[in-house]
């Protein structure tokens, strides 16, 4: 299985692309992060929100992470959420955050129940910003970086 996946996020190694236009939804997530507690989009109303399904095995996400990293702390109108969307232990997930730190919250995700309200992953990293409405602003198949971020949620504030 890890396999097919990593070829589908090789395919995406040569950049980002908005996957589709995104649906005007309001989708919800409830995850128990690891040591964060309970994240609840819901809560986060007011600010952009980026939903990150990533994996330990994928290259192109562990470079987000040092970059996302950086931009949830800088920015006060952004928070960060990985969804680690593959089968693995936490107790081995945590043995990876130790070695490659996220500063956001992280909750492992279900491959065979993902999230409901977000589309299962074609392809890692996969992510989805959110805007302070609660909608779907974007949705990134492929990596992405903090600027890619930026001059998107600048767009949204205009």
């Amino acid at each position: 299985m890890k396999s097919w996946l990593l070829l589908l996020a090789s395919l995406f190694v040569a950049g980002a692309e908005a996957a589709e236009p995104a649906a005007a939804k309001t989708p919800s997530l409830v995850v128990q992060t690891l040591d964060h507690g309970e994240f609840d989009l819901a809560k986060q109303r007011g600010q952009w929100v980026l939903v990150n399904f990533w994996a330990t095995w994928c290259s192109p996400c562990l470079k987000e992470i040092p970059d996302f990293s950086a931009f949830d702390q800088k920015r006060d109108d952004v928070s960060v959420i990985g969804l680690a969307f593959e089968e693995i232990e936490e107790a081995d997930l945590r043995a990876f955050l130790k070695e490659h730190p996220a500063g956001y919250p992280i909750a492992r995700v279900d491959v065979f129940d993902p999230p409901k309200d977000f589309d299962v992953p074609r392809g890692l990293p996969t992510s989805w910003l959110i805007a302070p409405d609660g909608t779907v602003a974007e949705k990134y198949l492929g990596p992405i970086t903090s600027a890619d971020l930026a001059r998107r949620i600048d767009q949204g504030k205009k």
